[in-house]
Parts: structure tokens; C-alpha cells; sequence
């Protein structure tokens, strides 16, 4: 897919430059002249917004840094310092905690499109695999993240989150010391996280890098999970999808944007502009909203250890999907049942969350309980029998082929005739540019 670089500098400098750094010839055949499949829908545009999200997090984070304190004794006042005091610390600030949210909507949608389409299945499985390390990366800085500002559910949320791994048998209460620094989450813990949260984003853009790359040799998936056949089958990534992608990036952002300047603190806990007090527990430790899903798994089974393991399964059990899902088909589009299941296994994720936010009782436990068998039935029992009784629709022989058959389908039902040849050659059109 990828092929040699036909980038050729037309200064002198930048050729003797090109002859030695091929940099400016690496991003014209990755992001100019890269061919891309010519059907990719809007849900393809995530992968550039979460490009988009780590920067601004990375710039956001730099300078906020400069002027937070990590102590337990001045953690606090030094947010409120930059809130107050510190120019547009409030919008650095408030871009960076909706920040987080924003960036995993998108890897949210990104992997469930993902899981629509097929994008894990070969060639792709380290492709996938490398996702799957980016949001455990995310999920970890995020976490520490959360501990900085010093706030009553921060402190309670790294006591309760830390204090799961002392379930580990033998050597739990070594490791939650060793993480705290000491025998409670105090000063060393604060540092320690503070450090590894600004250390952590850079090991997650090495990884983007590393996604980029291995995207880059079987070339992107499509929306009807065929592989590319011909030149036929692609437009050049630029200007086609740098448009595409700017324009959904826009959009995107001013949905970001409605938050940070209109409900700044709604996705936040109001308890966390409380200072941290270890002997006022609040009424319910809940953690940001994006790990509900896996803290109700945590508390649905009543063993400690059963649930720390089974919350760990549920993000571990995605590194193995690639070979649970035993269909030839990839994309859910022409997989009748697997759409179907797809679609009542997004609810289930939905209802996790809902369940991880409400307090462990009664009939909140036990809808917890069924909804995360669900959960890990669907990858290890029906994903693998779905691929052996399922009979798919008919794939189309090509790319060009399925675009063409969807133009004519639009022409005809908006009437036919001439306007449908025309719609077809509109279709077509890209394909003398290739």
C-alpha cells in the first residue's frame, strides 16, 4: 500500500536537504500522496481528531505544569493559583480536564468503529494490538491525572484504585506500598504520579507513532472490509481526506469547545473542589466518568482479588480479540446477526457505565453481574461461534464497485434516469487523479 516516496524537492536546497533527512518525502507519502480507500465514512476522521486531542493535551499539560506545585500541602492552592492568578490558567486548565474527556469520546468511537467494521482482523492485529497498548497508556495517565489536583475524590479515587492491587496474593501489600511511597497515599504518592503523568503522554505519542506505522503497511480498512485491488480503489489522502478530516476536527471542536467555555465542570465531581481530608470519607467514590464501565465489573463480583482480575480481563481479553472473531467477513455491514450483537453490546457498555456510577446494592449489583457476564460472553462465546453458523451477504468483487452500486442506489431513488449517470460519474471521477 505504502510504496516509495515520489516526493521531488524543486530547490536545490531542498534536494541536497532530501538526499540526507527524507523527512519532507516520509509525511508526503504518508499524509499526501498515500492512497486511501475512496469509501471511508465520517467515523474514519477519529483517527486524526485523537491526533488533534494529544497535542493539545501535550501543550496544555506542559504549561500547566509550570505552575503546579506537587505537595500534598500546596497541590490545592497551586490549581486554585492557576485558576485565579495565572493568565488564562483558567482556559489552560479547563481545556485540559475536558481535554480528557474529549480524547477518550473519540478512542471510544474510534474502537467501537472498530470493532463495527472489523479493523482488528489480518492483516491488522498488531495494528490493533498497538491501540489497545495506547488506551491502557491513556487510561494510566488519566488516572494520575485525576490525583493532581488534590481534591477529596482524588485522594479517595487513588486509595480505592491503588489499594486494589494489595488483593494480589502474596505480594499485594508490597506493591500498594511501593506504589504509595510509604504506608498511605501522602506526599511520595503525589510526586511519584505527578511525575509518571507527565512522563506517560510522550510514551503514548511514541505509540501513536508506532500505530501510524504499522497503519501504514496494509493500508487502511473500509467500510465494506475489502481489501484494496487496484489504483481504482483509492484517492490520494490529500486533498480528499484532509478536508474530510479538518471539517469533522471543526466540528469537533466546537462541541470541545461548548464544554471548556459553557460547562467547563460538568463531566467533573463536585468534590473535588473540597481539599483533601483522609479522615472524611465521601458518601460515594466514584472515578471519572470514561473507567465506569470497568469499576462496575470491579465491584459486580464479590471476591476483591475475582473482581481486580476480571476488571483487568476486560481490558486484557481485547489484545486476543483478532483471534476470537473466527469470520472471514470483516465488516458488520454485510454480517446480519453479528450487526444485531454488535449493537446490544454497545448498551451493555453504556449500561456499565450507568451501574459504575450508582452505589454496589441491591438491584444495581445484580444488573452489574449480568451485564458483565454479557460482557465477556460476547468476546469468548458468541464472537467465536457467530464466525461458524453466520452466512454473510454477498461482498462486492471491489471497493469501486460497492461506491459505484451506492451511487446508483442514491441516483435511483432520486429519481433515475440521466441524474443517475451522472451520479455514477461523479462517483467515478476521482479515479482519473489517481
Amino acid at each position: 500500500m505504502s510504496g516509495h516516496s515520489t516526493y521531488q524537492p524543486t530547490s536545490a536546497f531542498g534536494r541536497w536537504f532530501e538526499s540526507r533527512l527524507p523527512v519532507i518525502g516520509l509525511v508526503h507519502s504518508s499524509f499526501i500522496a498515500f492512497p486511501t480507500p475512496k469509501n471511508l465514512n465520517y467515523f474514519w476522521t477519529f483517527g486524526g481528531i485523537l491526533s488533534f486531542c494529544l497535542v493539545a493535551q501535550l501543550m496544555t499539560g506542559i504549561v500547566l505544569a509550570m505552575h503546579y506545585t506537587p505537595h500534598t500541602e500546596m497541590a490545592f492552592s497551586s490549581v486554585e493559583h492557576i485558576m485565579r492568578n495565572v493568565n488564562y490558567g483558567w482556559l489552560l486548565r479547563y481545556m485540559h480536564a475536558n481535554g480528557a474527556s474529549m480524547f477518550f469520546i473519540a478512542v471510544y468511537i474510534h474502537m467501537f468503529r472498530g470493532l463495527y467494521y472489523g479493523s482488528y482482523k489480518a492483516p491488522r492485529e498488531v495494528l490493533w494490538i498497538i491501540g489497545v497498548l495506547i488506551y491502557l497508556a491513556m487510561m494510566a495517565t488519566a488516572f494520575m491525572g485525576y490525583v493532581l489536583p488534590w481534591g477529596q475524590m482524588s485522594f479517595w479515587g487513588a486509595k480505592v484504585i491503588t489499594s486494589l492491587f494489595g488483593a494480589i496474593p502474596l505480594i499485594g501489600d508490597y506493591v500498594v506500598t511501593w506504589l504509595w511511597g510509604g504506608f498511605s497515599v501522602d506526599n511520595p504518592t503525589l510526586n511519584r504520579f505527578f511525575s509518571l503523568h507527565y512522563l506517560l503522554p510522550f510514551v503514548i505519542a511514541g505509540l501513536v507513532g508506532l500505530h501510524i506505522w504499522a497503519l501504514h503497511v496494509p493500508g487502511n480498512g473500509n467500510p465494506t472490509g475489502i481489501s484494496v485491488k487496484s489504483s481504482q480503489d483509492t484517492v490520494p489522502f490529500h486533498p480528499y481526506y484532509t478536508i474530510k478530516d479538518g471539517f469533522a476536527a471543526v466540528c469537533f471542536f466546537i462541541v470541545f469547545a461548548a464544554f471548556v467555555f459553557y460547562m467547563p465542570n460538568v463531566m467533573g465531581h463536585t468534590d473535588n473542589y473540597i481539599l483533601a481530608n483522609p479522615l472524611v470519607t465521601p458518601a460515594h467514590i466514584v472515578p471519572e466518568w470514561y473507567f465506569l464501565p470497568f469499576y462496575a465489573i470491579l465491584r459486580a463480583v464479590p471476591s476483591k482479588l475475582g473482581g481486580v482480575l476480571c476488571m483487568f480481563a476486560a481490558i486484557g481479553v481485547l489484545f486476543i480479540l483478532p483471534w476470537l472473531d473466527t469470520s472471514k467477513v470483516r465488516s458488520a455491514v454485510f454480517r446480519p446477526l453479528y450487526k444485531q450483537f454488535f449493537w446490544i453490546f454497545v448498551l451493555v457498555c453504556i449500561g456499565l457505565g450507568y451501574l459504575g456510577a450508582k452505589p454496589p446494592e441491591g438491584g444495581y449489583v445484580i444488573a452489574a453481574r449480568l451485564l458483565t457476564a454479557y460482557y465477556f460472553l460476547h468476546f469468548l462465546v458468541i464472537l467465536p461461534i457467530l464466525g461458524l453458523i453466520e452466512r454473510p451477504r454477498k461482498l462486492p468483487a471491489s471497493i469501486s464497485e460497492a461506491v459505484l452500486a451506492k451511487s446508483k442506489k442514491k441516483s435511483g431513488d432520486s429519481g433515475g434516469g440521466s441524474g443517475g449517470a451522472a451520479a455514477s460519474g461523479a462517483a467515478a471521477a476521482p479515479d482519473s487523479r489517481t
